[in-house]
């Protein structure tokens, strides 16, 4: 077997010596564009051999493969999916083994759609009398009143209360219980994890709100995996809100355990080695506080626990013993609220919880590595090349200061850029930990983008990458280092950049930032910036606002999978861009959200809450539930979008009301026109469901987008796709005679 590379070195030695010597540079280059074509081919012929094996195949041979084993219609999902149609190919014969039962249907969803599932027997809920031979005590014909724990799970798919008939159908969403019913219950939000973070101060000594932002929110369960793919699902396997009952009573039985000299059972706070986890966890003065010494109760009033409790042992005589066990702190749930006890009320405390997202949209804590090696790999001007940072630094609340290296304050990293070594071009600073920094950074101490330059600003770990003259592969290589979950640093206060290049330079300087939870305005001052770009990043809708003041007229500003509030841009930049962002306006929808006044607005897959006033637009996939006014209409296109009642816009292809409009006039075009109104979950920033689609939304949304996915924010998500792979394989897997229905809990 020949062991020639096909890399430039090695087919440069090829080459006789003669012709080496006499090279001017042309041969070398020639060499180099046939070696790159070389990795390519080499890449793809080890690329072979693992695309026999559905483990490690490339994602386009998934379907060739599942085609062997019978499993036909699924869908492409595209690329950025945060789901695989792998798992599903993988496990069809473990499937088809136990086909029929409640935990292949549950597996199917979950392997199908990514999103958590729980399949119910409807027939087994029936009010119906039971014969003496197959008595099922759990199926009685009354509901108990005495458990609260019971109660609480009434309507949900964890209900064990019984039904009297429903012989409505089930597939269409409207009945439930009847003996050939199956429902697959789908939870569509996911639990966004944030390690040690530090909340907001609450209105009483001790206490903070979980939201940095000081907003109630509710905490969600990480779920847990299962081990065994016959396990039915349980409320722990679930993404869901966190219930005030099932966390009081396992802590109160733990503590009534530990007195008893017993081992506690662990459902939700399994904090063993090999555990499920915990849904949360609280630090005090840096020392973690055991399970036990949580009290879940209703904060509603800021009510601060005992610092002890009193639990009764019952000695093996027959006499009693009252044993105290410590409290360290409350805990609500349902409120996202922490009250400390009296004896501990002057700690420091870090929280690590959960909260409901959508998906992975705006500052948060899920993995970003792509978009930080995006940003990092950046050309710093029309004739760079890819270059790792030649200047880093972490700003870090929680480790220790390090000259040079970690400062305690973004400010002092800044300082530090702006006094950087001669020659450096490149700077990264990584702001290490979910906390808050207040800061103001504007005149004088406002940051500063000078000509060729390019800085990226990114919530992340350790920057453990090479300081200078490292190759791109390299960088690319460590960045996984720095971008771990569990990070989101939140900045409350104005942040304002200024570029310095000369007026006209063609290498003017960049800004990137990514993964920051921005509490205040970003504000582009009077100079020359040539790019600024927001990945993954939140600022924060009714308390911040992006503005560009005159000035910059060559400037690019884009927004990727970002939130944002109001944006203004009152002179003439070069464009403004949105891929997969949510806009939304301080007062409401008929509020101005996006005000562009001689400015170009390119979007896509982005939904606007609020009015919309730009120069021209080219716009795809995207819904404006305000207004949209152009003032250029006889250039760019709105494509398979929606538009708000009133909106005056250039060209419209495919798009809603107009499309289901047709010919209609009158009532019926004033129903079709309430019906396609877009609906969402919450359109309160820091709720769970944020910006997602309602459940209830006309299918011409949910489905209306070029690819047949749903218009707006979270088109990535593909949603319409998932539940078509799921609907094309949930029949082969159902008993004789059963009919299912799809059902979403969030």
């Amino acid at each position: 077997m020949s062991t020639l590379r096909l890399d430039a070195d090695s087919l440069l030695r090829l080459v006789p010596a003669v012709y080496r010597n006499r090279d001017d540079g042309a041969l070398a280059g020639l060499i180099e564009v046939l070696a790159r074509e070389g990795r390519l081919v080499e890449a793809d012929i080890a690329q072979l051999y693992d695309d026999w094996f559905v483990e490690t195949c490339s994602e386009w041979v998934v379907p060739y493969i599942g085609e062997l084993l019978g499993v036909r219609g699924l869908r492409e999902l595209g690329e950025g999916v945060p789901v695989s149609r792998r798992a599903l190919v993988a496990n069809t014969v473990a499937y088809r083994r136990r086909k029929g039962t409640l935990a292949v249907l549950e597996q199917l969803g979950f392997d199908t759609t990514g999103w958590r599932a729980k399949a119910v027997e409807f027939f087994q809920r029936l009010a119906t009398t039971q014969h003496v031979n197959h008595v099922r005590p759990e199926a009685a014909g009354w509901l108990s009143l005495h458990g609260a724990a019971a109660l609480e799970n009434v309507g949900t798919p964890f209900d064990h209360a019984t039904y009297c008939a429903d012989v409505r159908r089930i597939e269409p969403g409207r009945g439930r219980h009847n003996i050939p019913h199956v429902g697959l219950f789908l939870w569509r939000l996911g639990a966004y994890r944030l390690a040690r973070s530090e909340g907001a101060p609450g209105p009483v000594a001790g206490s903070l709100h979980l939201s940095p932002l000081g907003l109630d929110t509710v905490c969600f369960n990480p779920p847990h995996t299962e081990s065994d793919l016959a396990a039915v699902t349980r409320a722990v396997n679930v993404p869901a809100p966190l219930s005030r009952r099932a966390l009081f009573d396992e802590l109160e039985a733990r503590r009534q355990a530990l007195v008893d000299g017993r081992e506690p059972d662990r459902t939700w706070f399994d904090d063993r080695p090999n555990g499920g986890g915990v849904p949360f966890a609280l630090d005090l003065d840096g020392v973690a506080v055991p399970a036990s010494e949580l009290q879940v109760c209703d904060l509603a009033n800021w009510t601060a626990p005992p610092d002890s409790r009193d639990y009764t042992r019952h000695q093996p005589d027959g006499s009693s013993v009252t044993v105290p066990m410590p409290i360290a702190a409350a805990f609500d749930p349902q409120l996202g609220r922490v009250v400390l006890a009296p004896a501990r009320s002057a700690a420091r405390v870090r929280a690590t919880w959960c909260y409901g997202g959508a998906g992975d949209l705006g500052g948060g804590p899920y993995g970003r590595q792509a978009s930080v090696e995006a940003a990092l790999e950046r050309r710093a001007g029309p004739e760079a090349t890819p270059q790792g940072p030649g200047w880093q630094i972490g700003v870090s609340r929680l480790a220790s200061p390090q000259p040079g290296q970690v400062v305690a304050t973004l400010a002092e990293a800044i300082t530090a850029w702006h006094a950087r070594p001669a020659g450096v071009s490149f700077g990264l600073i990584t702001l290490m930990d979910t906390s808050t920094w207040a800061e103001s950074l504007v005149g004088a101490g406002r940051l500063r983008i000078p000509a060729g330059c390019r800085l990226v600003i990114a919530a992340a770990g350790w920057p453990a990458l090479p300081v200078a003259g490292g190759v791109p592969g390299a960088v690319a290589r460590q960045v996984g280092r720095i971008t771990g979950d569990g990070v989101r640093a939140h900045v409350r206060g104005t942040l304002e950049v200024i570029g310095t290049a000369p007026g006209g330079s063609e290498t003017a300087g960049e800004l990137f930032l990514d993964g920051l939870l921005l509490e205040g305005d970003l504000r582009v001052a009077n100079g020359n910036l040539r790019r600024l770009h927001l990945a993954h990043c939140t600022i924060v809708p009714g308390r911040g606002r992006l503005r560009v003041v005159d000035g910059n007229p060559d400037l690019s500003v884009e927004l990727e999978r970002s939130v944002c509030g109001v944006i203004e841009v009152p002179a003439a930049i070069e464009r403004l861009s949105l891929d997969g962002c949510i806009v939304q306006a301080a007062g409401g929808l008929a509020s101005t959200a996006i005000d562009l006044d001689a400015c170009r607005l390119e979007a896509r897959g982005s939904t606007v809450l609020g009015r919309t006033r730009v120069a021209s637009i080219e716009a795809r996939d995207c819904l404006f539930a305000g207004r949209l006014a152009v003032a250029r209409r006889q250039e760019g296109c709105v494509r398979y979008s929606a538009l708000a009642e009133g909106s005056s816009a250039p060209r419209r292809y495919r798009c809603q009301p107009d499309l289901a409009l047709g010919e209609a006039t009158g009532a019926a075009a004033a129903a079709i026109r309430a019906r396609l109104k877009p609906t969402f979950t919450s359109v309160t920033y820091g709720e769970a469901g944020y910006g997602q689609l309602a459940a209830a939304c006309a299918g011409e949304i949910t489905q209306g987008a070029e690819d047949g996915a749903e218009m707006g924010a979270f088109n990535f998500v593909k949603q319409a796709h998932r539940l078509a792979n799921l609907r094309s394989q949930l029949d082969d897997y159902l008993r004789f005679g059963l009919e299912a229905g799809i059902e979403f809990i969030t």
